[in-house]
């Protein structure tokens, strides 16, 4: 029996579709789509939205879906099937997923944070009276004679800041304090629900996202009905909404969205790679593709509603325009903007529990995609080590991805949280995806990708889906590298300005992924025999008989 006949399997279709949507549906989904629509013409935004998606973002989807189910191994092994001098593709795209992992489940140990300290009958960001908040502190809500000004601070961005950070006892990067033990027991929850997630395989992960994936949509539903009978909803959505064409001319907006569509969808992480590795030949991944972009992109929209019904009520309570409430963005809007609104809300503690526990399991499907992108990659490449020792593989893992988020847990925390947000998956990435495009497209070979596909679906990919991926998407892809590169605005949080050597260690940090690629191939041509032009020959050409072995197991398939 071959590893690829013994290789695990989804129980369930439906258990791969919600492993790809909760993949792909995130935190970004809920802060980032929002503020980045109405910063660049609300409604006109749509328009460079669907092209990038439809020529940019759903093609790159497709075929890394379709790469997965039919090589059916990780992200490293499969280089040798496809293009061997790309394998550093592989060890990059790990090294970014630890990267990742540093950070997001922070995130997610804050929401946690909140979840825990919403079950009191006033929420502790309510009001002006805790030990944590300062003179500046402005309650306004159900007030008519309070005054905003430029110093004022909210109940909820002091919770933010002052208790559940403590950043004020952090000067910057050269201070970060001492580590939050609360937050430390936060996070040890969450990589403990992550590992007995992930332990056994897609056999438990595919289990644990039919609730994952699905409270999400439940409660943004709830919140969208609540926010819309809120007073001043009208405005957000307005404001949300409406269309500003001018911006259409604007080169940022176009970035903007090629960006979006682009970290939204997720191609290039290995996770894609991953979970349709452990589909059956002949699924229709096709199909799949469609669906879960439209569902990814479609829940962005829907969540712009839900934040910014928000952000009208609490504008017609300020008395100012939504566009003076709608500056913040990021976590920021999470943690600050949006539990300010439920704690004036009727039913708050109700609404503040259910809330983040939306943010919970959003931030946890993707946990689950990114470590389970790593740990097909490295098992399939080392199988004889690690073939029986899963389990403790995974702790390792998870172990590793512990300590490395220690940083994060200081009181200078979020400092870090926002480098490694910034660097550690950022141009890195992109550039990652674009090599991946044009290592398929040109050197393996868009014919011989799309006979792939004919081999698993019975049809050809139409002339539209050669195009994207010869040339299209590689473009696209190479325009948000260059326009990132060249628009670089100063790095702050919370009016902290980060120091000259802070963004040349994120440059490292961006860099020492990338460097895996480049480092392989000479490691690949120095090390393999023959003259320069036979190296060459064999390192760009893929495994011919792992392809035969294809052609078995097909036949075999086809066998009643």
């Amino acid at each position: 029996m071959t590893q690829m006949d013994s290789r695990d399997k989804w129980s369930k279709k439906m258990d791969f579709l919600l492993s790809v949507i909760g993949f792909a549906v995130d935190l970004g989904n809920v802060w980032r789509f929002p503020y980045i629509c109405y910063q660049n013409g609300g409604g006109a935004f749509l328009i460079p939205y669907t092209l990038m998606a439809i020529f940019g973002g759903v093609p790159l989807f497709y075929m890394e879906l379709a790469l997965g189910q039919f090589h059916r191994t990780g992200a490293i092994s499969i280089w040798k099937r496809i293009c061997p001098i790309f394998k550093g593709i592989g060890f990059a795209i790990c090294i970014i997923a630890l990267y990742v992992s540093f950070y997001y489940n922070t995130i997610i140990a804050w929401a946690l944070y909140y979840f825990y300290s919403s079950f009191t009958g006033t929420l502790p960001w309510t009001s002006c009276d805790n030990p944590w908040n300062t003179p500046n502190c402005t309650n306004y809500f159900g007030k008519s004679n309070v005054t905003w000004t430029t110093f004022s601070k909210s109940p909820a961005e002091e919770f933010y800041t002052r208790k559940v950070l403590e950043i004020q006892k952090s000067s910057g990067l050269y201070d970060v304090g001492g580590i939050r033990w609360q937050l430390i027991l936060c996070l040890f929850l969450i990589f403990t629900i992550v590992y007995f997630s992930l332990w056994k395989g897609v056999k438990t992960s595919g289990k644990v996202v039919w609730v994952t994936a699905t409270l999400p949509y439940i409660v943004l539903l709830i919140l969208l009905v609540r926010g819309a009978t809120l007073p001043g909803a009208w405005r957000g959505i307005v404001f949300y909404l409406r269309p500003d064409w001018e911006k259409l001319m604007s080169t940022a907006v176009w970035v903007d969205a090629a960006a979006q569509i682009f970290f939204s969808l997720g191609p290039g992480f290995g996770v894609l790679l991953a979970l349709a590795s452990y589909n059956h030949f002949n699924n229709n991944c096709y199909r799949d593709a469609i669906v879960t972009s439209a569902v990814n992109c479609l829940t962005s929209f829907l969540s712009g509603f839900v934040i910014f019904t928000v952000l009208g009520y609490m504008a017609e309570m300020r008395d100012m325009e939504v566009e003076d409430v709608a500056k913040d963005k990021g976590p920021s809007l999470l943690f600050i903007t949006y539990p300010e609104a439920i704690a004036n809300m009727v039913g708050s503690t109700f609404f503040a529990i259910i809330f983040f526990l939306m943010m919970i399991t959003l931030g946890l499907d993707s946990t689950f995609g990114g470590l389970e992108a790593v740990i097909t990659a490295v098992m399939d490449e080392y199988p004889h080590i690690l073939e029986k020792q899963r389990e403790l593989f995974v702790l390792s893992l998870i172990t590793i991805c512990f300590l490395g988020s220690l940083t994060t847990l200081t009181q200078g925390g979020a400092y870090v949280v926002k480098l490694l947000e910034e660097f550690g998956a950022g141009c890195s990435i992109l550039a990652v995806v674009l090599l991946e495009a044009i290592a398929v497209s040109w050197f393996y070979g868009i014919q011989r990708f799309c006979n792939d596909v004919k081999a698993m679906l019975g049809f050809t990919p139409g002339i539209f889906w050669k195009v994207c991926w010869v040339a299209i998407s590689p473009a696209f892809l190479a325009f948000i590298i260059v326009s990132s590169l060249l628009d670089q605005p100063p790095l702050m949080l919370f009016d902290y300005h980060y120091p000259e050597w802070s963004i040349s260690v994120g440059y490292l940090i961006g860099a020492s992924s990338f460097i895996c690629i480049p480092f392989y191939m000479v490691y690949k041509l120095v090390w393999t025999p023959g003259s320069l032009k036979q190296r060459l020959a064999v390192c760009i050409r893929p495994e011919k008989a792992i392809r035969d072995q294809h052609a078995d197991s097909v036949c075999m398939s086809s066998v009643p």
